[in-house]
């Protein structure tokens, strides 16, 4: 009695249908996972300049707080640049400048003319907010004077995201004042955030944004920009 062998293989068709199946399947398992990238990276981006910009917050309010009523029309507080400015509160003073100042962007006409530290021996990096014992307010009575590098802190670690300030103003009027303590209150707005120019537009309101991510040079993985607002309040005695 004879036996027949019969063995069945896949057709070239039906071989070619499952290396499409798993090739679409290896592509969207692929998307998933650099979409799941893109998430976490803004998430740790979003988490750092949020925690950059609260740390701002309390160390301009406590130093605020801590102080005498000042006038803000009155240069010898506070100095705004295109490039930066100075806030000095007569124990210590602010000094920063603006991302485009510090960009890698070197035709920019502002790259020559941000708050930079004095010759030093060693190589310094530049300003992006710093904060400098100055109880004779010098560094606001004049504006253009660099910095000392001794006993600067800077308040503003770049971080791997190169954070910085991108807006800074304070404001207050002669009538705002705590109904309780007669305390001055200032406005303290600012805008922080990642600082690669090329993923940012321009923004009536918040000067830097991220781009769309259709746009050119967009960075939908680490741009991040946040404004952040507060109030502060200083002593019922005028400086």
């Amino acid at each position: 009695m004879s036996h027949v062998n019969k063995k069945h293989g896949f057709t070239l068709i039906e071989l070619m249908l499952a290396m499409g199946f798993v090739s679409v399947l290896l592509i969207a398992v692929a998307m998933t996972v650099m979409q799941i990238a893109n998430i976490y990276n803004r998430g740790v981006t979003l988490k750092d300049v949020n925690q950059a910009g609260r740390s701002l917050v309390s160390e301009l309010q406590r130093s605020i707080n801590g102080n005498v009523r000042f006038n803000l029309a009155d240069s010898k507080h506070y100095v705004s640049q295109d490039w930066g400015g100075r806030l000095c509160l007569g124990q210590y003073s602010f000094i920063w400048n603006y991302g485009v100042a510090i960009s890698n962007t070197q035709t920019h006409p502002l790259n020559s003319s941000r708050n930079v530290y004095a010759n030093s021996a060693v190589q310094l990096p530049e300003i992006r907010f710093i904060k400098i014992l100055d109880p004779t307010d010098d560094y606001c009575v004049h504006p253009n004077r660099t910095i000392d590098p001794v006993g600067a802190v800077e308040l503003l670690d770049a971080g791997e995201h190169s954070l910085a300030i991108h807006k800074f103003s304070i404001t207050t009027t002669d009538g705002a004042t705590d109904m309780k303590t007669q305390q001055q209150l200032y406005n303290i707005s600012f805008v922080i955030g990642t600082n690669d120019q090329d993923a940012l537009n321009d923004d009536p309101k918040l000067i830097k944004v991220c781009k769309a991510p259709n746009e050119a040079g967009s960075d939908v993985a680490y741009c991040s920009i946040t404004q952040f607002n507060t109030l502060a309040r200083a002593g019922n005695s005028a400086k």
